[in-house]
């Protein structure tokens, strides 16, 4: 099947949209809710703008329903914040299919994260429902903010920060993370540069010569 993206010139309910994975950063989600809220209280202009230029890509699903495929940390602040609809960038018109057909040809496109808080591999149906059903992993927020530090750089692997939530969920202690995030982000900026993180997508650290 050839994907195609085709933009839905009309808004779609936030609430009406369906996610592909589990969890998000709520630190993350945080930051976004925070840069929304000082954009629409400067210039509602810009802000409509904003929301102009960042369409949420989607596979339309069974029933006709949206399912996102990125962008659900924005998607989650903006709900948060009171938007109530977005523009949808039609990746797949995957409708016709029954759903068990649906997401087995999602997971063979990598186009959702079937994984919970705890890094471990759940069913389709523990899937939320709608955004507002995602649920908090830190580990998620460190990987997201190791990045804006430099830890790493951003790539196209789909889901890459949650390949490095992984590798940090391993080495990071859970109490060490809830009682001191910017420790656990100066041990995790040390890990990302080390050789045991060659691996992951956008690692940058030094090569020896």
């Amino acid at each position: 099947m050839i994907a195609v993206r085709e933009p839905i010139l009309h808004p779609v309910p936030i609430d009406e949209l369906r996610p592909t994975q589990i969890t998000v950063g709520m630190r993350e989600v945080r930051a976004k809710r925070k840069a929304w809220r000082t954009k629409a209280e400067a210039d509602g202009n810009k802000a409509g703008e904003f929301l102009g230029n960042h369409m949420i890509p989607a596979v339309r699903g069974p029933r006709g329903r949206y399912y996102v495929i990125d962008h659900h940390h924005l998607s989650l602040a903006l709900l948060e914040e009171g938007v109530k609809d977005v523009l949808v960038t039609t990746v797949a018109d995957l409708s016709r299919l029954d759903r068990d057909s649906f997401w087995f040809v999602m997971d063979c496109h990598d186009w959702m994260h079937p994984f919970d808080a705890e890094g471990k591999r759940r069913g389709y149906e523990d899937i939320p429902k709608s955004i507002k059903g995602l649920v908090d992993d830190p580990y998620r927020s460190l990987a997201g903010e190791l990045r804006h530090v430099g830890g790493y750089a951003k790539d196209t692997t789909p889901f890459s920060e949650f390949l490095w939530a992984d590798f940090l969920r391993r080495r990071v202690k859970p109490k060490d993370l809830e009682r001191d995030f910017d420790a656990s982000l100066t041990k995790a900026l040390k890990l990302a540069k080390s050789k045991d993180a060659d691996y992951l997508p956008g690692w940058c650290g030094m090569v020896p010569e």
